[in-house]
């Protein structure tokens, strides 16, 4: 088999990616969060008050990554766990007021980092990658769940 170089160039895509957007969130005054922080943040925009698990899979991480990253955003005050009345063995995410206003600036920031990763794309061009990177990552997923 030919080698490939996919998976090197999503990782070199993935960590170039990482370090425009903190630049970019800097610019908007966001200097509190870094973007896999952020990743959590935009699944919570999506939908708030949710358990752990539905974030886990939200965001593709694993529980123990997951809570780390609860706890610190969590600490600088971004989320909150709650403990429902009814069950407290479940815990539900919650985003705070304070996390709320930063939604609009990170929604822009993400719109911002779209027009730079399809610049020069056709809508049929985009379509079709987006079905061949879902298509890896459910491999991954697979592989993963073996």
């Amino acid at each position: 088999m030919k080698l490939r170089q996919g998976g090197f160039i999503i990782s070199k895509i993935h960590q170039l990616s990482g370090r425009i957007f903190s630049r970019k969130l800097k610019d908007y005054n966001i200097n509190d969060i870094n973007p896999a922080q952020g990743r959590i943040l935009f699944a919570l925009w999506q939908k708030d008050n949710i358990p752990i698990q539905e974030l886990a899979k939200k965001t593709a991480l694993g529980k123990s990554t997951l809570t780390r990253m609860l706890d610190k955003l969590e600490e600088t005050g971004f989320l909150l766990r709650v403990f429902p009345n009814d069950d407290r063995r479940k815990i539900l995410i919650q985003l705070t007021e304070e996390n709320k206003k930063m939604k609009i600036a990170y929604e822009q920031v993400s719109v911002e980092m779209t027009k730079l990763y399809y610049k020069g794309f056709q809508d049929s061009e985009i379509d079709e990658f987006e079905k061949y990177l879902e298509r890896i990552f459910n491999n991954l997923k697979e592989h993963e769940a073996e």
